[in-house]
C-alpha cells in the first residue's frame, strides 16, 4: 500500500479552512487553516505524522485563545448593529392609536412607518411620543416616552 502524503491532507484542511471563512467571515475556520499551514511545512520538512498532529491542535488551541479575541476587537466582527437593533430604544411617533387588544397601531421611525403595539397594552394615542423597547418580527414594541 502508498504512503500518503501528509502535506496534501494539510492542503486540503488548508483550502477548506480558507474556503469555509470566506462563506462565513465569522473568524471561526481561518485558525485552523493556519494550523494546518504549520503542519504542511512540517510535513515537508520531513518531521513524523505525530508531529504534526500535536502541532495542528496545539497551534489551533493557541490560535483561538489568544489571537481570536484580538482580532474580534479589531476587525469588530459581530459588533455591527443592524438597522432594527439600532432602533431600540430611540423615540417614534405614533400615527395611528395603538391598541393591543383591537390590533391597531403604527409607530414613524427615520422615515418608515412600522405597526407597533405597547408594552403593557397600555392605549397610547395618535402624535404621541413613545420609547420603542424591542421589536419582535416586524412590529415594535413600545412605552410612552
Amino acid at each position: 500500500m502508498p504512503e500518503i502524503d501528509m502535506s496534501i491532507i494539510w492542503l486540503v484542511l488548508i483550502i477548506i479552512g480558507v474556503v469555509t471563512e470566506i462563506a462565513s467571515m465569522g473568524l471561526t475556520s481561518i485558525w485552523f487553516a493556519v494550523a494546518a499551514l504549520i503542519s504542511f511545512v512540517l510535513a515537508k520538512l520531513g518531521l513524523p505524522l505525530i508531529v504534526q498532529i500535536l502541532a495542528f491542535v496545539l497551534a489551533t488551541v493557541l490560535l483561538l485563545i489568544y489571537t481570536k479575541p484580538i482580532a474580534k476587537k479589531y476587525l469588530k466582527i459581530g459588533q455591527h448593529k443592524t438597522n432594527v437593533e439600532a432602533l431600540i430604544n430611540q423615540t417614534a411617533k405614533v400615527t395611528e392609536k395603538i391598541d393591543n387588544i383591537n390590533g391597531s397601531g403604527k409607530a414613524f421611525i427615520n422615515g418608515m412607518t412600522w405597526t407597533a403595539r405597547s408594552q403593557n397594552d397600555e392605549l397610547i394615542d395618535e402624535n404621541e411620543i413613545v420609547r420603542i423597547i424591542k421589536i419582535e418580527g416586524v412590529k415594535l414594541i413600545v412605552t410612552h416616552e
